[in-house]
Protein backbone atom coordinates (compact mmCIF):
# COMPACT_ATOMS: atom_id res chain seq x y z
CA UNK A 1 0.00 0.00 0.00
CA UNK A 2 1.83 2.74 -1.37
CA UNK A 3 0.31 6.33 -2.40
CA UNK A 4 1.92 8.88 -4.49
CA UNK A 5 1.10 12.34 -5.45
CA UNK A 6 2.83 14.82 -7.87
CA UNK A 7 2.64 18.78 -7.56
CA UNK A 8 4.98 21.76 -9.09
CA UNK A 9 3.56 21.16 -13.02
CA UNK A 10 3.12 24.38 -14.81
CA UNK A 11 3.21 26.37 -18.24
CA UNK A 12 6.57 28.35 -18.33
CA UNK A 13 8.31 29.35 -21.36
CA UNK A 14 11.68 27.84 -22.99
CA UNK A 15 14.94 27.96 -20.94
CA UNK A 16 12.82 28.08 -17.85
CA UNK A 17 12.64 26.31 -14.56
CA UNK A 18 10.31 24.01 -12.57
CA UNK A 19 10.48 22.09 -9.15
CA UNK A 20 8.30 18.90 -9.13
CA UNK A 21 7.91 17.03 -5.95
CA UNK A 22 6.16 13.74 -4.95
CA UNK A 23 4.88 12.72 -1.62
CA UNK A 24 4.68 9.04 -1.17
CA UNK A 25 2.35 8.02 2.27
CA UNK A 26 1.37 4.82 3.23
CA UNK A 27 4.20 1.80 3.43
CA UNK A 28 7.07 3.27 1.90
CA UNK A 29 10.78 2.24 2.52
CA UNK A 30 13.11 4.51 2.13
CA UNK A 31 15.42 1.23 0.07
CA UNK A 32 12.95 1.37 -2.49
CA UNK A 33 14.40 2.91 -5.91
CA UNK A 34 11.80 5.85 -6.80
CA UNK A 35 11.98 7.76 -10.39
CA UNK A 36 10.16 10.16 -12.57
CA UNK A 37 8.59 9.35 -16.28
CA UNK A 38 6.70 10.90 -18.52
CA UNK A 39 4.54 10.80 -21.22
CA UNK A 40 3.53 12.93 -24.42
CA UNK A 41 0.15 12.68 -25.76
CA UNK A 42 0.22 9.92 -28.57
CA UNK A 43 4.08 8.93 -27.41
CA UNK A 44 5.35 6.41 -25.57
CA UNK A 45 6.23 6.35 -21.51
CA UNK A 46 9.50 7.88 -21.22
CA UNK A 47 12.17 6.89 -18.90
CA UNK A 48 13.80 10.41 -17.18
CA UNK A 49 15.25 9.75 -13.95
CA UNK A 50 15.97 7.69 -10.86
CA UNK A 51 17.37 7.89 -7.23
CA UNK A 52 18.02 4.59 -5.17
CA UNK A 53 18.19 4.52 -1.34
CA UNK A 54 21.91 6.10 -1.57
CA UNK A 55 20.77 8.92 -3.69
CA UNK A 56 22.25 7.64 -6.74
CA UNK A 57 20.94 9.40 -9.75
CA UNK A 58 20.17 7.44 -13.44
CA UNK A 59 19.18 10.13 -16.18
CA UNK A 60 17.46 9.28 -19.51
CA UNK A 61 20.36 11.21 -22.43
CA UNK A 62 17.52 13.84 -23.26
CA UNK A 63 17.84 15.22 -19.54
CA UNK A 64 21.15 15.05 -18.30
CA UNK A 65 22.74 18.09 -17.71
CA UNK A 66 19.60 19.74 -17.12
CA UNK A 67 17.27 17.82 -14.58
CA UNK A 68 18.67 16.72 -10.84
CA UNK A 69 16.99 13.86 -9.37
CA UNK A 70 17.09 14.17 -5.43
CA UNK A 71 14.96 13.15 -2.15
CA UNK A 72 14.28 13.23 1.60
CA UNK A 73 14.02 9.82 2.50
CA UNK A 74 13.02 10.82 6.31
CA UNK A 75 9.76 12.40 4.62
CA UNK A 76 8.83 10.58 1.61
CA UNK A 77 9.67 13.43 -0.77
CA UNK A 78 11.12 13.14 -3.60
CA UNK A 79 12.14 15.91 -6.42
CA UNK A 80 13.06 16.84 -9.94
CA UNK A 81 14.19 20.10 -10.74
CA UNK A 82 14.34 20.81 -14.27
CA UNK A 83 16.31 23.94 -15.84
CA UNK A 84 17.03 24.87 -19.31
CA UNK A 85 13.19 23.45 -20.35
CA UNK A 86 12.74 23.02 -24.18
CA UNK A 87 9.23 22.58 -25.76
CA UNK A 88 10.24 18.48 -26.13
CA UNK A 89 9.70 18.51 -22.42
CA UNK A 90 6.20 19.49 -23.02
CA UNK A 91 4.39 16.00 -21.04
CA UNK A 92 2.90 14.58 -18.24
CA UNK A 93 5.00 13.91 -15.36
CA UNK A 94 4.34 10.45 -13.58
CA UNK A 95 6.03 10.03 -9.99
CA UNK A 96 6.86 5.82 -9.65
CA UNK A 97 8.33 3.46 -7.09
CA UNK A 98 9.82 0.83 -7.65
CA UNK A 99 8.11 -2.92 -7.05
CA UNK A 100 10.43 -4.88 -5.23
CA UNK A 101 12.45 -3.79 -2.25
CA UNK A 102 15.89 -3.26 -3.05
CA UNK A 103 18.61 -0.65 -1.71
CA UNK A 104 19.59 -0.25 -5.56
CA UNK A 105 17.91 0.58 -8.74
CA UNK A 106 17.23 -2.28 -10.91
CA UNK A 107 20.06 -2.71 -13.74
CA UNK A 108 19.96 -1.19 -16.79
CA UNK A 109 17.20 0.94 -15.44
CA UNK A 110 14.69 3.54 -16.64
CA UNK A 111 12.51 0.73 -17.31
CA UNK A 112 8.16 1.33 -16.37
CA UNK A 113 7.69 -2.34 -16.04
CA UNK A 114 9.85 -2.22 -12.94
CA UNK A 115 8.29 0.18 -11.37
CA UNK A 116 4.91 -1.03 -9.50
CA UNK A 117 3.68 2.63 -7.72
CA UNK A 118 2.42 5.61 -9.74
CA UNK A 119 0.97 8.87 -9.30
CA UNK A 120 -1.51 10.73 -11.06
CA UNK A 121 0.50 12.72 -13.20
CA UNK A 122 1.86 16.30 -13.01
CA UNK A 123 1.21 18.77 -16.15
CA UNK A 124 4.32 20.48 -17.97
CA UNK A 125 4.06 22.38 -20.69
CA UNK A 126 6.57 24.73 -22.20
CA UNK A 127 5.97 27.43 -24.90
CA UNK A 128 8.04 27.66 -27.25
Amino acid sequence: QVQLVESGGGSVQTGGSLRLSCVASGYTYSRYCMGWFRQAPGSEREGVATIDRYATPTYGDSVKGRFTISRDSALNIMYLQMNSLKPEDTAMYYCAAEKRLSYYCHSPGLRDSDFGYWGQGTQVTVSS
